[in-house]
């Protein structure tokens, strides 16, 4: 079951940017629902994350951090344990997860994101597709505007543990699924809280 929490009072609503027919948008349905993921795609998706990185690097605003805070304020989220946040970018999200977890590995495919982004928590270069990590090795995983790969996420939980979903500029986003098809893409029965803020929306998911 999935709860809908009411907005935070910092929602507003994105710019137009990254609608339905946006390329990404196929792309992150094919990976979460027909595991459409092969060794040219993650090359080419690195290769175009390896060109971004320098233009992204610090970029971050209110607005998109919001969903994050929000999350970590309202989703029942522990602070304890092991966390992995995978897609980190250049991290603008391990920025403010790194305020509240002492025990944070960013993982991205991009090279380019991991050395442009600011040394707050281990880096790791890794296709989230074949984490290098052994089964239940993380209580919390955070994916920000990033590609899911269910069984994988699933995999490297811990029994118990939670999956963090941010879409910063929710269906804007051109990496974007509403949470109602986090849950039906994750293997077995998952539930938890969603709810909007700033720019953003996001979801706190765990295995029923």
């Amino acid at each position: 079951m999935l709860k809908q929490l009411p907005d935070a009072d910092d929602v507003t609503t994105p710019d137009p940017f990254a609608g339905e027919d946006h390329p990404m948008r196929k792309v992150t349905r094919q990976v979460a629902f027909e595991q459409g993921w092969s060794k040219d795609r993650a090359a080419k998706v690195a290769d175009l994350f390896d060109s971004l990185a320098a233009d992204w690097a610090g970029h971050a605003n209110d607005g998109r951090a919001a969903p994050v805070r929000d999350a970590l304020r309202r989703g029942e989220v522990g602070f304890d344990g092991r966390w992995a946040e995978l897609g980190s970018g250049t991290g603008a999200g391990t920025t403010v997860v790194s305020e509240v977890v002492d025990r944070l590995v960013a993982v991205d495919l991009s090279a380019q994101m991991l050395a442009n982004a600011a040394d707050l928590a281990p880096r790791i270069r890794a296709d989230a597709s074949i984490l290098p990590f052994a089964d239940h090795t993380f209580d919390t995983v955070l994916l920000i505007n990033m590609l899911l790969f269910p069984s994988e996420v699933d995999r490297v939980l811990r029994p118990g543990g939670c999956l963090i979903w941010i879409n910063s500029l929710g269906d804007q986003t051109p990496i974007h699924l509403p949470p109602a098809d986090v849950v039906e893409a994750l293997p077995g029965t998952w539930g938890g809280l969603t709810a909007r803020s700033g720019t953003g929306l996001w979801a706190v998911l765990r295995r029923g």
